[in-house]
């Protein structure tokens, strides 16, 4: 089990990576007990978490694009509608959606297909950030996964999220088990995103 003094260590990226490609540092954390800490307050103003059971392919993909562009989600844009289908109807995938004054603003993921319970997709609308919503959705998001018969609960999260993701996630009790770094090319160079997107990560051309 990995412990504070790991939890704070992380790889440094290369200083120099190929044209066209990115280095990310991966870190993978689990938790393995249910919070018992008191729940997160939950934030004042017209707020509802709403399970799409299922979502469709072109709401699920308004979420993912729209929460993911600033940090370069980029897999699921890559991925067949059909094969992206197959997982969102799954009963064993929870798409739980945050509405604020009936708008959506964000969304967690919750996959249930293998032993493990995984927190697959966490995050806010751009517009939503900075409200204050995100240790309540997360810590929400904790605790419905935990529902039923989880046993251990993971997560991940990557050198392109945003700063506060990872300390977000320790502060919920998840514990980094392991630190990858990565060369990937880079998916505004010829791929599904724009060169607008992630503007905190440089382009290497």
């Amino acid at each position: 089990m990995a412990d504070e003094t790991f939890s704070l260590m992380r790889p440094a990226l290369p200083k120099a990576v190929k044209p066209g490609q990115l280095s990310v540092i991966v870190t993978y954390l689990e938790m393995t007990a249910p919070p018992t800490r008191e729940p997160v307050a939950r934030p004042k103003g017209d707020l509802a978490l709403v399970r799409a059971n299922p979502p469709s392919w072109s709401f699920y993909r308004y979420l993912y694009d729209t929460v993911g562009e600033p940090w370069l989600w980029h897999e699921r844009r890559r991925l067949p509608r059909k094969e992206l289908e197959r997982s969102i109807e799954d009963p064993r995938v929870e798409v739980w959606v945050l509405y604020v004054n009936g708008t959506p603003a964000g969304y967690a993921e919750i996959d249930r297909r293998d032993a493990a319970t995984d927190l697959a997709y966490f995050g806010l609308i751009p517009d939503c950030i900075g409200l204050k919503l995100g240790p309540w959705l997360l810590d929400t998001a904790i605790r419905l996964a935990w529902q039923g018969r989880t046993r251990k609960l993971v997560v991940n999260t990557c050198s392109f999220d945003h700063p506060k993701a990872l300390p977000l996630y320790q502060s919920m009790g998840f514990v980094p088990v392991r630190h990858v770094v990565r060369e990937i090319p880079d998916p505004r160079i010829g791929g599904p995103l724009p060169k607008s997107a992630g503007s905190h990560i440089p382009i290497v051309e």
